[in-house]
């Protein structure tokens, strides 16, 4: 759909669009069922399996079809999700859960303990690189009984009950999944989850509708009828549908964040950065270690220097983010500020990309990269922007790239790419979101969100080791300060900014952001005020 259609379309909220779905209807009051929710999702997803795919449209979409044993509140202290309680052993080493026990997949069938070991002992580990070292700690994983499960962990390991959130470890139907070609298993065309929506269609280009799981195993949720997620390209297009009031919901980069200011302070809309808490994103630059002139220290430390990071955020950011300073974000456990900083000095660059004897030719350039420019919307392309003519001033070529979703996850999952700008997950401990992309033992050719930028340091490796199963908060802490000094010195990517996204939303919507995963939880607690 291109602007001119899409703002036809607007014009007629209220009556039905192109889609053949209406718009802007509504329907019930407080919190009784009904009602439609209207939600922009940019980029469309590849797929809305979240076993098989961790980027951020999937997870939005899919984190109201499936469910993890626990959920978060905002201080990241555990609630109960498919787990209805749980307990962990004095030594640290046994955690046992009790599951809801009157839970159905979306066809029918009953959920089950098997479930739950099937997800983490089966498919997991082969699709979800995350997952996969997460459940690699545990010595067993067995059903109990019918609702209970029991991990046994080889060691202590501190921040285990985090690893049962929806994007972390989404519970996969054992009996849809069992002895298949996980990857190219039918149901990810129409997936099937426990979660309070149930999947209706995708038409791929216009939209995806779930609509209400009357079997849910809550009493009288979800309140709304159903979610439409929007598939509209254009980013101007976004913000209009917000300001107009054709869509209800918008999260993540749905809406370009030079529109925030004036969007925010819309009299239909509210506006918040809660909701994002366990994942406090962090972009930087990734490099591939393995392709010459990014094997060089000095050369990633030049760009570092050639980069200013308070600009990045006032102008191209609009005060949507915080500089980072290495490889934790200021919202994590353990973070420590005092690392090596690369404030903005080019002459600094200079001098450190002509010791490597890149000396400036006769056009100028000292050196020539190709950025793969991340495909989540036009700030993207700026920020690229940005980083081309900030290395520019330095002798550094810099070749943008543009691709779609699908392309982006190969390509830098393959390791077919020289740069990218990747924003990753923190996920609330360094165990868990953070040491994925430098120990050695996750570099996984084909495995997204991995250590794709191919670093390698046996003293990384094993500082992230002892750290992760320490039981002393003040160790865990001198461990991962000492190995945050040695990564913001050997800058195996170039840590930019931590990101604060905006959600914004039709107030007339309500308990839409309720857990520190804000707009990836299941929604079953939303309902409309008519």
């Amino acid at each position: 759909m291109n602007r001119r259609d899409f703002n036809k379309l607007m014009l007629m909220a209220g009556i039905v669009g192109s889609t053949g779905i209406p718009l802007g209807i509504r329907r019930a009051a407080g919190q009784s069922r009904g009602g439609t929710l209207d939600v922009i999702i940019q980029p469309e997803p590849p797929v809305l399996v979240a076993a098989i795919n961790q980027q951020a449209p999937t997870l939005t979409v899919a984190g109201k079809i499936y469910q993890s044993l626990l959920k978060f509140d905002f201080d990241q202290s555990p609630r109960p999700g498919l787990a209805k309680s749980w307990e962990m052993s004095d030594d640290g080493l046994t955690y046992t859960f009790h599951l809801e026990e009157t839970v159905k997949w979306h066809d029918g069938t009953p959920f089950t303990a098997e479930d739950v070991v099937f997800s983490t002992t089966k498919i997991l580990p082969e699709t979800h690189a995350r997952a996969r070292g997460n459940f690699a700690r545990c010595e067993s994983i067995t059903a109990a009984d019918a609702h209970t499960v029991v991990f046994k962990l080889k060691e202590p390991f501190g921040p285990f009950l985090q690893c049962f959130e929806m994007s972390s470890c989404p519970i996969m139907p054992k009996h849809l999944y069992e002895g298949t070609d996980y990857r190219n298993n039918p149901h990810n065309a129409k997936p099937i989850g426990t979660g309070p929506w149930k999947f209706a269609e995708w038409e791929r280009g216009s939209h995806i509708r779930l609509v209400r799981n009357d079997d849910y195993y809550k009493p009288g949720q979800p309140y709304l009828d159903e979610i439409i997620y929007r598939i509209v390209p254009d980013a101007a297009s976004r913000a209009l549908a917000l300001e107009n009031g054709t869509v209800d919901l918008t999260q993540w980069g749905d809406v370009e964040m030079f529109d925030v200011p004036r969007l925010k302070q819309l009299p239909h809309v509210e506006f918040t950065t809660k909701g994002y808490e366990f994942y406090a994103p962090l972009l930087w630059l990734e490099f591939n270690n393995r392709i010459k002139p990014m094997d060089d220290k000095r050369f990633r430390q030049a760009v570092m220097h050639a980069i200013d990071k308070d600009f990045l955020v006032r102008k191209v950011l609009f005060g949507l983010a915080r500089p980072a300073t290495g490889p934790m974000s200021k919202a994590t456990k353990f973070y420590d500020p005092k690392v090596k900083i690369y404030d903005f000095n080019p002459a600094k660059a200079i001098a450190l990309l002509d010791e490597m004897g890149l000396k400036p030719g006769a056009d100028g350039k000292r050196a020539k990269i190709t950025y793969l420019v991340p495909p989540y919307g036009e700030v993207w392309m700026r920020f690229a922007e940005y980083i081309r003519q900030a290395l520019s001033k330095v002798g550094i070529e810099v070749v943008l790239e543009a691709i779609d979703v699908a392309g982006w996850a190969t390509r830098v999952g393959n390791w077919d790419f020289e740069v990218s700008a990747p924003w990753l997950y923190q996920f609330g401990d360094p165990a868990l979101g953070v040491s994925r992309t430098y120990v050695s033992s996750n570099i996984r050719k084909g495995v997204l969100f991995s250590n794709t930028s191919g670093y390698s340091n046996p003293k990384v490796d094993e500082l992230f080791a002892e750290a992760a199963i320490a039981v002393d908060p003040a160790k865990r802490q001198a461990l991962y300060s000492e190995v945050q000094r040695l990564l913001v010195e050997e800058v195996p990517v170039g840590w930019l900014v931590e990101l604060d996204f905006p959600t914004m939303y039709d107030k007339r919507f309500h308990d839409l952001v309720v857990s520190a995963i804000g707009v990836n939880d299941d929604f079953d607690q939303a309902w409309y005020e008519g």
